[in-house]
């Protein structure tokens, strides 16, 4: 059975799992840095489900690693008045943080932590 976690970060909630890869809004990280998701909602773990309300407070952590940093697809935005003859478009990419799950269990301190 897979364990996974809901956790909140970046202003949204995110659905881990350990081993894989997700992309969070841009980090003031450094690659290979390592970090600790503390905000977490929901924790499956081989069938025991723990909720918290809203957090499981100092009971669960998720451990993180800094992959990357990229830019996301590009957003097209496009403007128009009908019957003025008005017309804009533009866009933007976001920057992106690429992290890796290491692991999902009970709060352990891991050498270089910092919380987001």
């Amino acid at each position: 059975m897979v364990s996974y976690a809901i956790a909140e970060a970046c202003g949204k909630q995110f659905w881990l799992e350990e081993g894989r890869f997700y992309d969070f809004d841009k980090l003031p990280l450094n690659r290979g840095d390592k970090f600790v998701l503390n905000n977490v909602l929901l924790v499956n773990q081989e069938g025991v489900i723990s909720i918290g309300q809203p957090y499981l407070n100092n009971q669960c952590v998720v451990n993180i690693e800094v992959l990357r940093h990229l830019m996301g697809k590009k957003v097209r935005v496009y403007k128009m008045r009908p019957k003025k003859k008005t017309r804009r478009t533009f866009g933007a990419r976001p920057q992106l943080t690429r992290v890796l799950v290491k692991s999902i269990g009970i709060k352990s301190p891991i050498d270089t932590a910092c919380y987001i």
